[in-house]
């Protein structure tokens, strides 16, 4: 420091690298860093759900065109109000209310930068002191970066892979407390590719209604379901529980980068109204960032003019590139799939270590195979389970097929001699 200087009174944030390292991006980016770069082979993204790159998932001109002239209207380059324009939690609000039991109304619809600003809202505003949350695990490594970000506690309850990825009910019973106030859950699933049924989703709602606490529905996957279980939103338990449902276009539209997410409130009975946390979600949504008017001003259009014919394309392209790895792993003997995927785009593999050389666990794995064959997925330590890896199959079929041909590969380079 400069001779005779005020000592600076400032510093970086105690705790928030090591948050953000327990993200997807975080340990993409560290993946991605140990790609050799001298390798001329083509990197595989089998770590990252994004389709949008891939010529077999691009999105319906309807939706492109709802854009452009919204765009070009002139009317939309104002600031949003701060919950979101009036006509798009509209149509959102009927888009939603199909097969409900109950009415959702556009005040029960919050606008959001994608489900990512839908998770901070929910995790941030029922964050106080001594509370705890029910995470699944695996789950999605975000709700552990915004736990920790805000000093929640978090306690993980299984998804039980020999039961199609069940939730563990008994442990949700088991972990739950008076200072736990909400579970998560992810259906269809990431990372594990399930489809919860409509049994079991009704035995979720009831075990929460048990405890007391509300149901937070991630279902940024909504109805990309390709297997025999049919989807079911969580919200139509609404009348048993209280349920906090986020979701987006994102991943039907195939447009992640467009960062359009709501967080809907299904709560006939009132009860997160009396409890304050609508008024928190109001709250939170005041002192935080809206998305691009011009793009919530293309909901109605984009809800209204995209033809079912998209959407079979789309689950016909996920089912194809499903099938392509379910059956491409079950030649791999050091990896284990518990459940052909009928949902997202994720599977889950269990990683077989006494059958391989020179791999020491799950991170080690991911970061030699990146470095060897330039294809990327994600250690299962990041959904906090050890020694598992999750792969998407939302690609490109035949770059699909090009890389687990190379995983393959370099599971046999590495396999322990006999």
């Amino acid at each position: 420091m400069e001779s005779g200087a005020k000592k600076w009174g400032f510093q970086g944030k105690q705790g928030l690298e090591a948050a953000s390292t327990t993200t997807v991006r975080g340990y993409l980016n560290l993946l991605m860093g140990n790609i050799n770069q001298d390798n001329c082979l083509t990197v595989v993204p089998l770590g990252h759900g994004d389709p949008s790159h891939f010529p077999s998932f691009r999105i319906t001109p309807a939706a492109e065109d709802a854009i452009v002239d919204a765009l070009r209207s002139a009317k939309h380059n104002c600031y949003s109000t701060t919950v979101g324009i009036l006509p798009a939690r509209r149509a959102l609000a009927d888009y939603l209310n199909r097969d409900l039991p109950y009415h959702l109304s556009p005040d029960d619809v919050y606008l959001t930068i994608g489900c990512t600003q839908g998770i901070e809202v929910v995790i941030s505003i029922l964050s106080r002191p001594g509370a705890n949350i029910l995470l699944p695990r695996p789950g999605f490594p975000l709700y552990e970066a915004w736990c920790a970000y805000n000093h929640l506690e978090m306690r993980h309850y299984d998804l039980l892979p020999e039961k199609g990825w069940e939730v563990d009910l008994d442990a949700v019973e088991t972990l739950a407390d008076e200072n736990t106030v909400a579970m998560v859950i992810i259906n269809p699933g990431n990372p594990c590719g399930n489809v919860f049924g409509y049994e079991h989703l009704k035995k979720i709602a009831e075990t929460a209604r048990k405890l007391g606490i509300l149901v937070i529905a991630d279902e940024a996957y909504d109805n990309i379901a390709f297997g025999s279980t049919p989807y079911v939103p969580m919200r139509v338990f609404g009348l048993t529980v209280p349920i906090l449902t986020l979701g987006s276009i994102s991943k039907r539209w195939v447009v992640p980068g467009w960062r359009l997410g709501w967080l809907v409130t299904s709560d006939p009975d009132g009860i997160l109204q009396k409890s304050g946390v609508i008024n928190s979600i109001a709250g939170f949504l005041n002192i935080s960032s809206d998305p691009a008017t011009f793009i919530q001003a293309a909901i109605p259009q984009i809800l209204e003019n995209t033809k079912e014919d998209f959407f079979s394309k789309i689950i016909s392209t996920l089912r194809e590139c499903a099938d392509i790895c379910y059956n491409r792993i079950e030649e791999i003997p050091s990896l284990t799939c518990p459940k052909k995927p009928e949902g997202s785009m994720f599977v889950m593999l269990k990683l077989n270590l006494s059958m391989l050389e020179d791999i020491n666990d799950d991170v080690d794995f991911c970061l030699k195979l990146a470095k060897e064959e330039s294809v990327i997925i994600l250690p299962g330590i990041a959904m906090e389970l050890k020694n598992w890896l999750r792969v998407t199959f939302a690609i490109e079929p035949s770059l699909l097929q090009e890389g687990l041909a190379r995983v393959k590969a370099f599971c046999q380079r590495h396999a322990k001699k006999q």
